[in-house]
Parts: C-alpha cells; structure tokens; sequence
C-alpha cells in the first residue's frame, strides 16, 4: 500500500456509508483518512475479486476448520470452501455480510471480540488485508484470537509491506470526501508484527512474501 495526498475536505453529518457503497459497486476509490488528512488507499477491486496468487498462498496453509476475522466481501472465505474446509467468515458491516452470502460463504455479523461460535476449536485463523490492526490493540486482537484457536491452531496474518508501527484512528472515505464514524486502527509492517506476536504469547512459525505482500504463521502451543 502507498501513501497519497489529502483530497477534498469530508462533509460532515453525511449519513451514509462509503464502503457499504464501494462493495456494491465492487470498486474504490476509497480510503482510510488519519485526523491529519493523510491518506491510505484501499485495494477493493482486490478484495471483491476471486482469490489472487497472494491469497492462494494463504488458502494453501490453512487446516479446517477456518475462521476469517474481518472477512469483508468473503473471497477468502468463498476460496476456503471451494477447497473443501469448513470456513466461517465473521465482519461488523452489513455489506461485507451480504456480499459474502452473496458469493455462497458462511458468514456473521459480529465483532471478533463478541462471543463466536466453536471458539477454543478452530484450526486456522486469518487477518487478512491489514486487519491485524482491527480494534487499534494488536497484542489484545492476538490474545483474543489465541482464545479462538484449538491447541496447535495456527493464525495467518498479513502485515504491512513496508516497517510501520502505528496506532491511530482513521475513518473511511471516498474520493468526494463522504466518511463513516472515527474508529481506533493500527498497521504493523513485519518486525512490529513479529514483536506484538511475541508479547502476545505466539510463536512465529513461517513468513513469506507474495506479491509484494508479507505474510506470517503464527502458532499456539500443541497440546
């Protein structure tokens, strides 16, 4: 992901929600905006397109049963099950809930951090597309997802790809400056991903790259 320059300045009180309307569509622009006007674009001609080579990668390490946290529009979800593991998408917005129905995933609307269902037994976990940064506190989202996980379970995330270490609280915006509600956020590039593992209790199995995405398995003790 890059860095753009601010465009035109939000308009407050507008009531509806750019993101629900770029997975509509199935395209951006759209953004996450810092309170300083900084700009992060993001991908969701990706994200609402069938599994990549990157996101292959991924599927091929998974082991079912998969939780997807954050699932957005469900491709991974939906890629999941086309290989034949049970897969279960969870996301807080309606649209990513619909459109992932829409693609035949299993999906919830709800937060990682309300009750799930089978939790203390799923096989993998995912956050995917810069969600390790869900919640704004990534040691307190990877102790959450530790909770998820059977013994021996392994979670897959993307970090960032270039070194960040950021909390922060952004909102999303498209390119006429419309916005949804301020939400607590982080980004983590590789070493801050690798420290907040740590501090969280995982042990780093595997990284890799694909696409100039880097990716890491984290895995929990065996029983």
């Amino acid at each position: 992901m890059t860095t753009v320059a601010a465009v035109a300045a939000p308009r407050p009180g507008w009531g509806g929600d750019p993101y629900a309307h770029a997975l509509a569509r199935g395209r951006g622009p759209l953004f996450l905006r810092r309170a300083d006007g900084w700009l992060l674009p993001l991908d969701v001609e990706r994200w609402c397109a069938p599994p990549d080579d990157a996101d292959a990668t991924v599927l091929a390490r998974c082991r079912g049963p998969v939780l997807d946290i954050g699932c957005g529009p469900g491709r991974l979800v939906a890629g999941a099950a086309r290989r034949g593991l049970p897969a279960l998408g969870v996301d807080v917005s309606p649209a990513a809930v619909a459109r992932t129905k829409g693609i035949g995933g299993a999906v919830l609307r709800r937060s990682v951090f309300e009750r799930l269902p089978a939790e203390g037994r799923w096989g993998t976990a995912l956050l995917a597309d810069g969600n390790i940064g869900i919640g704004g506190d990534p040691v307190a989202l990877l102790r959450r997802v530790r909770s998820l996980l059977a013994p021996g379970g392994r979670l897959l995330a993307e970090a960032a790809p270039y070194e960040v270490d950021e909390r922060l609280t952004v909102r999303v915006e498209d390119a006429r400056g419309r916005h949804g509600r301020d939400f607590p956020w982080a980004r983590l590039g590789p070493a801050a991903l690798r420290a907040a593992a740590r501090h969280a209790g995982w042990t780093i199995t595997e990284e890799w790259s694909a696409a100039d995405r880097p990716f890491a398995a984290l895995s929990t003790p065996a029983p």
